[in-house]
């Protein structure tokens, strides 16, 4: 059974950082899309944040350009999402997400989903 587990969600000051990491369990993930997604409160529906491919190939959202870093590890299960210089209005509920094959250009798409990690920035 696919499973995600998401940690290293938290409190920052604006302009701090945080690390949130996704364990992948039950499924190779080699071959699987990873994804990080964010929902603010209100939103409409997840927003995605950055995405590696299986060939490693990284997409980032134009609004995260230069604040995130995200990052899969083959020695082990998990997928890092690195966020520097967070403003207040990153906050949010952070999700990790993963689907086989190519990266879904739609989130409902993505077939397998963490339950996620709040955000919180302080200003």
């Amino acid at each position: 059974q696919v499973q995600l587990v998401e940690t290293g969600g938290g409190s920052v000051q604006s302009g701090g950082s945080l690390r949130l990491s996704c364990e992948a369990i039950g499924y190779p993930y080699k071959s699987y899309c990873i994804g990080w997604f964010r929902h603010i409160p209100g939103g409409k529906e997840r927003e995605r944040v950055a995405t590696i491919a299986t060939d490693g190939e990284i997409v980032y959202a134009d609004s995260v350009k230069g604040r995130v870093t995200i990052s899969r590890f083959y020695n082990n299960h998990n997928r890092d999402l690195q966020m520097n210089d967070l403003k207040t209005e990153y906050a949010a509920m952070f999700y990790c997400a993963s689907q086989q094959g190519n990266c879904p250009h739609k989130v409902a798409s993505w077939g397998y989903w963490g339950k996620g990690t709040q955000v919180t920035i302080c200003s």
